[in-house]
């Protein structure tokens, strides 16, 4: 296909409500931060890092998805090296060191990091296809794997850390993982977990341990932490009923008794001013791009372009979920942001990076004729 070609497959169908979503977020951290004056610039700065990231989905939607397999492993020491700098010199906030500050933007390179595994294990899964069930291919992924999850966990970092963990499972399992492996690593791991448990989790932070053990046993008289927060998200939540108070209405919102509310609890606002029917709206949205991620994958011409696009859905999937989980209290806090909502520079401009990947693998592949099975023949499955 000539260059023409290629741009006539551009989805824009994903990239409007991909741009609907960011817009909106834009509005919602807004609405969230009214008020308060030290966060006055924040909805300014998202809308530069949303311009900054559609210039990077373009940049990247531009060039054939193949030269990442030379352009990974620069990327991957890339991140490495910013991680561990965040290690030596990063800024520590709410007990944990995640973000280099450059004097111009703050920077969470734990962000860029999920992006960089998912070209890195799709690099290595394709090109080891016929090798998937085998324990040093296996050993191998993992290795790359650690490599950059080590340290995310010294930040500490336990829920990135985790997410990339799942993309790690979900592509290995996705590149055709026989039954009798997983079965043997989903009891390693909760072999793990027992082991973890009856040491009382050495590996976690002291802020860490808390928020298992408010997620436990919270105590409904709090007026601070991560309890008061989560009592507070809910009640946000109820209160916005079926269409919610409306934008910038909220009184949970508006009145600050919600906190920390442009970031992880950005689906309560959502909630508190849109109401139910509003958050479904949002919430069909993002499944929306992650099913049209799937779908990519299926029709990519190829075992790498479909790597791409699964763990891409993937992250985006079981980010949405987490956020959802914690703001309805049926997960412990975690810290992770809701795709394309929550405010956040890094976490908005990997997301767009993501997007323009799963752009480029569809540009790419030629439109779907007759009943083969083109994720079959990608070598996926």
């Amino acid at each position: 296909m000539n260059t023409r070609q290629i741009w006539q497959r551009f989805d824009f169908l994903l990239f409007a409500v991909v741009l609907l979503l960011c817009v909106f977020g834009v509005a919602l951290i807004s609405s969230a931060i009214a008020g308060n004056p030290t966060l006055v610039d924040h909805p300014q700065r998202q809308a530069i890092f949303m311009g900054i990231g559609l210039a990077v989905l373009f940049i990247v939607a531009s060039f054939d998805y193949h030269v990442w397999t030379t352009l990974y492993k620069p990327f991957y020491f890339f991140v490495a090296i910013l991680l561990l700098l965040v290690f030596i010199i990063g800024g520590a906030r709410f007990g944990a060191a995640r973000w280099l500050e450059t004097g111009l933007v703050t920077i969470q390179p734990a962000e860029l990091a999920k992006i960089a595994i998912i070209l890195s294990l799709a690099s290595y899964f394709s090109a080891n296809i016929d090798r998937i069930n085998n324990w040093l291919t296996i050993s191998r992924s993992l290795g790359i794997t650690l490599g950059i999850v080590t340290w995310i966990l010294l930040q500490p970092n336990l829920s990135t850390s985790i997410v990339i963990f799942v993309m790690w499972a979900a592509m290995l399992w996705i590149s055709g993982l026989k039954t009798k492996y997983i079965l043997i690593m989903v009891a390693g791991a909760a072999l793990f977990l027992l082991i973890s448990f009856a040491l009382d989790f050495p590996y976690l932070a002291d802020y860490q341990k808390a928020r298992i053990t408010t997620f436990l046993q919270p105590d409904e008289n709090a007026r601070h932490g991560d309890t008061y927060n989560v009592e507070q998200a809910l009640i946000s939540i109820g209160a916005g009923g079926w269409f919610g108070n409306g934008y910038g209405q909220g009184s949970q919102v508006q009145l600050r008794f919600l906190k920390i509310r442009h970031n992880d609890f950005i689906f309560s606002v959502l909630a508190n001013e849109f109401g139910f029917v509003g958050t479904v709206l949002v919430i069909a949205a993002l499944v929306f791009v992650i099913v049209r991620c799937f779908k990519v994958a299926q029709n990519a011409p190829d075992a790498y372009g479909a790597l791409i696009a699964y763990g891409f859905g993937v992250l985006m999937g079981f980010q949405t979920i987490v956020n959802v989980g914690v703001n309805l209290r049926l997960l412990p806090v975690t810290g992770l942001t809701l795709p394309f909502i929550s405010y956040g520079g890094s976490s908005l401009v990997s997301m767009l990076l993501g997007i323009g990947l799963v752009e480029n693998v569809h540009m790419r592949s030629q439109p779907k004729q007759g009943k083969g099975n083109r994720e079959q023949e990608a070598g996926i499955g």
